[in-house]
């Protein structure tokens, strides 16, 4: 269908106008957004036409040349938002944006990109943690966040294995040399505070390792024994009987234990509350006792004072190993069901 001569006319007007006079002004001789009404994108009616779909209605170029989407919102009532103009004129709209907008948000993503860089590097040592390490980080993993905090308890651990051999090549210094004693007590007593260290930190961070939690127990047991050995060949048999004793202890629990073990039934005899004393008595006895010096070994108070706490760290050491026989019980004399 042809468009009447009028509408022609219009459309003749509006076009020298909206090519020299501002666009407000044309956008009054401007089509009515009814005049064109299409459905997927075919002109179908002009205006007088009852034919009017609101959600198919589409601009005509020259309607959108002049400037008219806010003459559409007044007239119809409807929102420019919810009318779409043709996609080349979308591809128009789109490229003529200007350079400092570009510049503009091509500044921001890179800036974003870079915070996300630096907190992901922030955050790479800890992400080696454990899903219930303690958070927030404390103060000196906040001060050194790129630090391998989840390498400190296993390094604490090959630490005190480490400091074996040095200790006993301390302990044997000659008199003439002086101060062994300090030197061995303080060794001992660094090491026995990083045995309560690693375990606090692998508890805190949540992070654990197989041969962590084998060498951890190793290492504790070859400190202690070699420390008994060296002091029974210092003072004979009064150190010697606790250190029998102690040994004792020691190997036969951890032969319960592989048994246990071996029978899916570790668990019923887990290191308890009586453990963890007995292991903190002996150390601090030991630690006492390898403060005396080998000139006035039984007449110093250091001695006198350490020989009783190694006794007691001796009882200690059997009631805590027999909760251990009496918990595997059942299972060793074959009446658990």
């Amino acid at each position: 269908m042809r468009p009447p001569p009028s509408s022609r006319v219009l459309l003749l007007i509006s076009a020298i106008l909206s090519s020299s006079t501002p666009s407000t002004i044309a956008s009054s001789f401007v089509l009515s957004p009814t005049a064109m009404i299409g459905s997927k994108g075919a002109s179908q009616s002009f205006v007088g036409k009852k034919h009017y779909e609101k959600n198919t209605r589409y601009y005509d170029p020259l309607f959108l040349a002049g400037g008219g989407a806010a003459a559409a919102d007044s007239q119809d009532g409807s929102k420019g938002s919810g009318v779409s103009p043709p996609p080349q004129q979308a591809a128009a709209s789109t490229s003529s944006m200007s350079s400092s907008e570009i510049t503009s948000d091509t500044i921001d993503s890179s800036t974003t990109s870079s915070s996300i860089g630096s907190s992901s590097t922030t955050s790479s040592s800890s992400s080696f943690l454990g899903p219930k390490a303690h958070v927030p980080p404390g103060f000196l993993r906040s001060r050194i966040p790129n630090f391998p905090w989840y390498r400190v308890p296993n390094s604490l651990t090959y630490i005190r294995c480490l400091a074996i051999p040095i200790f006993v090549g301390l302990f044997y210094l000659p008199a003439s040399a002086g101060r062994s004693n300090l030197y061995t007590g303080s060794i001992f007593a660094i090491a026995s505070i990083t045995d309560w260290l690693d375990g606090y930190l692998a508890r805190r961070w949540d992070i654990s390792t197989p041969f962590g939690a084998f060498l951890d127990p190793v290492a504790d047991k070859l400190m202690v024994s070699t420390s008994l050995i060296l002091l029974s060949g210092r003072y004979g048999p009064i150190v010697a009987i606790p250190t029998l004793i102690i040994l004792a202890r020691e190997i036969a629990v951890s032969a319960l234990r592989e048994w246990m073990a071996q029978r899916g039934e570790r668990n019923v005899v887990k290191v308890g509350i009586q453990g963890k004393i007995k292991t903190a008595l002996t150390m601090f006895a030991l630690t006492v006792l390898l403060f005396v010096p080998s000139s006035s070994s039984t007449s110093a108070i250091l001695y006198k004072l350490g020989i009783p706490l190694l006794y007691l760290s001796t009882l200690v050491t059997v009631t805590s190993g027999s909760v251990y026989f009496i918990a595997a019980a059942p299972a060793l004399l074959g009446s658990k069901k």
